[in-house]
């Protein structure tokens, strides 16, 4: 079933909700239900730990509908659009939409420097090449984040992450650290991340007994965490950044009649790829894509996609429009089309288009 973003109950409105809570104003929307929780108690720490990947689907498929993270499912929120680890996490970050931000998925189009670069690692798309010689997302759609804007107010807020020091490389590692900084004296935000359930399911898929084994012990551990810090002073939020479905791949190189029309390969994601097209080869372009794609993928103009609003409701950052291309496409059933044959065959599990599986993702509240 195809299921939009819905911004007015999003990812986004977490950190938003948080700033508020802790005497800022965000300037962007909150999160109603997570607002209401907030109001009810000033709590010394405030834990964020997302989890990639483990959208509901996930949850409802793989573990106890009596187990830790079932029995204190809050509700749930929409991801954005795409469901995706860099557009999602920009957003459960620095309380902006993806059009806002720009970060918009795995590969994104700079027309700054005319080049498709892939964001996390500032490559060049399909090679191990440096974009350039600086950090180009950061350079261009560089943001502030909810944890700068509460340090530079006098507040304190830490990140637990592998990316930021001491740079925990486990999962054991970050609940350590949590565990760590809700000891410190003071009213406090945590945010951390860990890449899992997500870096399994895209190898081995999300419904086997890889997946299974892994989210029990992740939410185990969660569950320890939480008993360790029995308090009453502390409110875990555990979410996701998406869900993920089992997929099946093919590869763009195969279609030459649709290459043959593109001023350069798609970016974004493989289930939300936007097209530039060489001037004059729209119709074959879009002929030929539907022919062999229609039952999967549902492909729109860039002022439809401007129309529906898929990238959010916000104030556009000024490259959205030019990062967009003339046409994306996104999906609506279990395929995605990569720009190699290598890829198509190595993933399983996938996410970024518009089921409800891929947007849906848990509020799981712990007062502790």
């Amino acid at each position: 079933m195809i299921k939009y973003p819905d911004y007015e109950n999003c990812i986004a409105g977490i950190p938003n909700s948080i700033l508020k809570n802790m005497g800022i104003e965000p300037g962007r929307r909150t999160s109603e239900l997570l607002d209401r929780y907030l109001a009810e108690k000033a709590y010394e720490n405030i834990v964020v730990i997302l989890l990639d990947g483990m959208g509901k689907n996930i949850i409802d498929a793989n573990l106890s509908g009596r187990g830790f993270f079932n029995s204190h499912m809050s509700g749930t929120l929409s991801s954005t659009f795409p469901p995706t680890t860099v557009a999602a996490t920009t957003s459960i970050l620095s309380g902006m939409e993806p059009c806002e931000h720009g970060w918009l998925g795995w590969d994104c189009y700079y027309p700054q420097i005319d080049k498709n670069v892939t964001v996390f690692l500032n490559k060049e798309t399909g090679t191990d090449e440096p974009a350039e010689a600086y950090n180009v997302p950061w350079r261009y759609c560089g943001y502030e984040g909810a944890a700068d804007r509460l340090v530079k107010s006098g507040r304190q807020a830490y990140m637990a992450t592998p990316f930021v020091e001491p740079f925990p490389d486990s999962f054991e590692k970050i609940v350590d650290r949590i565990e760590e900084l809700c000891g410190k004296p003071g009213r406090k935000y945590i945010y951390s991340y860990w890449n899992e359930p997500d870096h399994t399911m895209h190898e081995k898929g999300c419904f086997g007994e890889d997946a299974k084994s892994l989210l029990k012990k992740l939410e185990k551990q969660v569950r320890q965490l939480c008993m360790r810090l029995n308090n009453n002073r502390t409110l875990i939020i555990v979410t996701a950044d998406h869900g993920h479905i089992d997929t099946k791949g093919v590869a763009l190189t195969d279609y030459p009649k649709i290459c043959e029309c593109l001023l350069r390969l798609p970016s974004i994601e493989p289930r939300a790829l936007n097209f530039f097209i060489k001037p004059g080869m729209e119709e074959q372009f879009v002929n030929e894509f539907n022919r062999k794609f229609s039952d999967n993928f549902m492909l729109l103009t860039k002022e439809e996609v401007l129309k529906k609003k898929l990238f959010g409701e916000g104030s556009e950052h000024a490259a959205f429009r030019d990062m967009l291309g003339d046409y994306l496409a996104v999906a609506t059933g279990a395929l995605c089309i990569y720009n190699t044959r290598e890829e198509a065959d190595f993933f399983i599990g996938a996410h970024a288009g518009l089921t409800e599986e891929e947007m849906t993702i848990p509020l799981i509240l712990v007062e502790c």
